[in-house]
C-alpha cells in the first residue's frame, strides 16, 4: 500500500489568503466529485459510504476551520492538514461508529492535499499480478473499487468489524482479516489469509497451503452449488436472511439465496436529517423494501439512535458515557412522536403489502420495556412484534421478555460489548470482543431456552450469524434463524448441511465448557 503524503510544511503561505481559500474549494470540490463518481460506478453501499466522504469533504465546520488557519498565515495544505486532523481527532474521541469515519476523513484530507499538490492521492498499488493487500487502513474509496481479480485478500492493522473497510469487504466478498494490531510482512512473501478464523499464516508449509487450496475449492462450489433453503443436515429449518441498510440491496440479496430480511436498518432515513422525516418518506421507502420481498418475512428494526448516532431531533447533548445512556428505545420513548410516526409508516406500509413484517426495538433491556414498545405497535396496526437482545439483562430474563414480544433477534456486535464491558471498535481489547466467548454464548443459551419455553421464535442478526462453524452452533443454542451479509449466505448454507441437530447441540455443548472464546471455537470444531 502506498505510504501517505508527507505532512505539509508550517512555514507561512507567500499567497494572499483569498487566494490559498480559492484553492481549497476548488480541492474539495474536485475530490468529492471524484468521490461521488467512484461511488456511482461502485453502487451499492459503496455508493452510500463514497457520498457521505464527499458531504464530508464540504462540510461547513471544516471549511470555516480551514478559512481561519489561512487567515491566521497558514498554506492551503498546513490548513487542510490541521483542520481536517483536529475534526479527526473529535471523532476518534467520541469513538463507535463515529469514531471509525475519523479514518474516514484522514483519507479525504489526503486527497484534497495531494489535488493541491498535483500529485497523484495514496492508493492501492498495482504490481501487475495477484496480489493480498496490506495496509494500516483502507480508505472507502479504495475498497469500493478494488480489482477482485488482482486483489486476493486484503489485512489491515487497525479497523474494527464495523469500519467501511470490514463492511465494503464482507459486501465484495473479499477474503480480509481486519484489526490484527500489526503485520509483519513484506513485499514477496507468501501468506495465508484465513478469514474466516482471522488469522494470517506467513510462510505456510505445502501442507497448509494444500489445506488452504482445498478450503478455497470447498468455497467456490459452494457459492456455485444451487440455491436452497437454510437447513440442517436432517431437515431442520434455519432460515437465512439478509441484513440490509437501504432498500437498494434487496434485489442482490434475493439474488444470493436471501430467504427473506432479518435486519433492516431504517437509520439511513435519519441520520443526515436536522428533524425526523415525514410519515409519508417513510412509508415510500418501507413500501420499496416490502415489494422486493413478496409472503416472505421482513424485520424492520425501528430508529436505533444515540451513542454514536446522535440526532439532534431525538437524542440528548453531553451525556458523559453516551453508549450506556439515553439510545435505542430509551430515546424514542423519551421523543415518542418520533416512534409514533416511524409505526405508521410502517403499518401503512404493510397494509399494502404481502410481505410478512415483522417490527422490533432496539436496545431493550426490560420486560417493561418490551410491554410499552409492543403494545405501542400493536395500537398503530403492527402484527408482529419483538425485541433486540443486545443488552445482558434481556438475556438473562428472555424467559419473560418472550411471554410479552413475539419473537427476539439477538444483536451479537453489542451484546459481547456489552458482556464484556470492551468497546466493540477499540483495537485494544479486541481479544475481549469474539461472540465464541463462552459468556456470550451462554447468554445465546438462555435467550434460546426463553424462546423455547414460549413457543417464540429467536434469530440473531449480528456478525456472528456469518461465521459458518458459529452458525451452526447457534443453532445448537436454540437459535431458529440467522441473519448475515448477503455474501455470507452460501458459506453458511454449506455448513449447516453438514450437520445435524444433534450434531449442533454437542457443539455447543462443548463450545460452553471452554474458558474462552479462542477454546470455544476449538472445542466446536473438535466436536463437529
Amino acid at each position: 500500500m502506498a505510504p501517505p503524503l508527507e505532512a505539509p510544511s508550517d512555514a507561512p503561505s507567500a499567497l494572499p489568503a483569498a487566494e490559498e481559500k480559492a484553492r481549497v474549494t476548488e480541492a474539495v470540490a474536485a475530490v468529492a466529485a471524484e468521490l461521488n463518481a467512484r461511488g456511482e460506478k461502485a453502487g451499492g453501499s459503496a455508493q452510500d459510504v463514497l457520498e457521505a466522504q464527499a458531504m464530508m469533504a464540504e462540510d461547513p465546520t471544516l471549511e470555516e476551520s480551514v478559512g481561519a488557519k489561512i487567515d491566521a498565515g497558514a498554506t492551503a495544505e498546513h490548513a487542510v492538514h490541521t483542520a481536517f486532523a483536529e475534526f479527526a481527532e473529535q471523532l476518534a474521541a467520541i469513538g463507535g461508529y463515529l469514531g471509525e469515519r475519523a479514518a474516514d476523513l484522514g483519507d479525504v484530507a489526503q486527497r484534497v492535499i495531494a489535488h493541491l499538490r498535483g500529485v497523484a492521492a495514496p492508493g492501492v498499488p498495482d504490481p501487475g499480478h495477484p496480489f493480498v493487500l496490506v495496509a494500516t487502513d483502507l480508505a472507502p474509496a479504495d475498497t469500493a473499487l478494488l480489482d477482485l481479480d488482482q486483489v486476493l485478500a486484503v489485512v489491515t492493522t487497525e479497523g474494527g468489524p464495523t469500519s467501511h473497510t470490514a463492511i465494503l469487504a464482507r459486501e465484495k466478498g473479499i477474503v480480509a482479516v481486519v484489526g490484527t494490531g500489526s503485520a509483519d510482512l513484506a513485499d514477496g512473501q507468501t501468506v495465508i489469509v484465513d478469514a474466516a478464523d482471522g488469522v494470517v499464516v506467513a510462510d505456510p508449509t505445502d501442507e497448509q497451503l494444500a489445506a488452504a487450496a482445498e478450503r478455497a475449492e470447498a468455497r467456490k462450489a459452494a457459492a456455485a452449488a444451487p440455491i436452497t433453503p437454510g437447513a440442517l443436515a436432517d431437515g431442520t429449518e434455519i432460515p437465512l436472511l439478509a441484513n440490509l441498510g437501504s432498500p437498494e440491496g434487496a434485489a442482490d440479496a434475493v439474488a444470493l439465496g436471501a430467504e427473506g430480511v432479518g435486519l433492516f436498518r431504517t437509520e439511513f432515513l435519519f441520520l443526515s436529517s436536522e428533524e425526523a422525516p415525514s410519515v409519508e418518506s417513510q412509508k415510500a421507502s418501507y413500501a420499496k423494501l416490502l415489494a422486493a420481498f413478496p409472503g416472505r418475512k421482513v424485520v424492520v428494526r425501528v430508529l436505533d439512535a444515540g451513542a454514536d448516532k446522535p440526532l439532534p431531533f431525538l437524542t440528548d447533548e453531553g451525556e458523559e458515557n453516551p453508549a450506556l445512556g439515553r439510545r435505542g428505545i430509551r430515546a424514542l420513548r423519551n421523543r415518542e412522536n418520533v416512534l409514533r410516526d416511524q409505526l405508521t409508516a410502517l403499518a401503512q406500509a404493510d397494509a399494502e403489502s404481502d410481505a410478512d413484517l415483522w417490527v422490533m426495538a432496539p436496545m431493550v433491556a426490560t420486560v417493561e420495556e418490551t410491554a410499552y414498545f409492543t403494545a405501542l405497535a400493536k395500537e398503530l396496526g403492527l402484527r408482529t412484534t419483538g425485541v433486540m437482545v443486545e443488552v445482558p439483562a434481556a438475556a438473562i430474563l428472555a424467559d419473560r421478555v418472550l411471554q410479552v414480544a413475539d419473537f427476539a433477534s439477538i444483536g451479537t456486535n453489542d451484546l459481547v460489548q456489552y458482556t464484556m464491558a470492551a468497546d466493540r471498535l477499540l483495537g485494544t481489547v479486541a481479544n475481549l470482543q469474539s461472540p465464541w466467548h463462552p459468556a456470550a454464548l451462554r447468554l445465546i443459551q438462555m435467550v434460546g431456552e426463553g424462546g423455547s419455553a414460549n413457543g417464540k421464535p429467536v434469530g440473531v442478526c449480528g456478525e456472528a450469524a456469518a461465521d459458518p462453524l458459529l452458525a451452526v452452533v447457534l443453532a445448537g443454542l436454540g437459535v431458529t434463524s440467522l441473519s448475515m451479509s448477503p455474501s455470507a449466505l452460501a458459506d453458511v448454507r454449506a455448513e449447516l448441511k453438514l450437520h445435524t441437530a444433534d450434531d449442533a447441540r454437542r457443539m455447543a455443548e462443548a463450545a460452553l465448557a471452554a474458558s474462552d472464546a479462542a477454546g470455544a471455537q476449538a472445542a466446536a470444531r473438535s466436536a463437529a
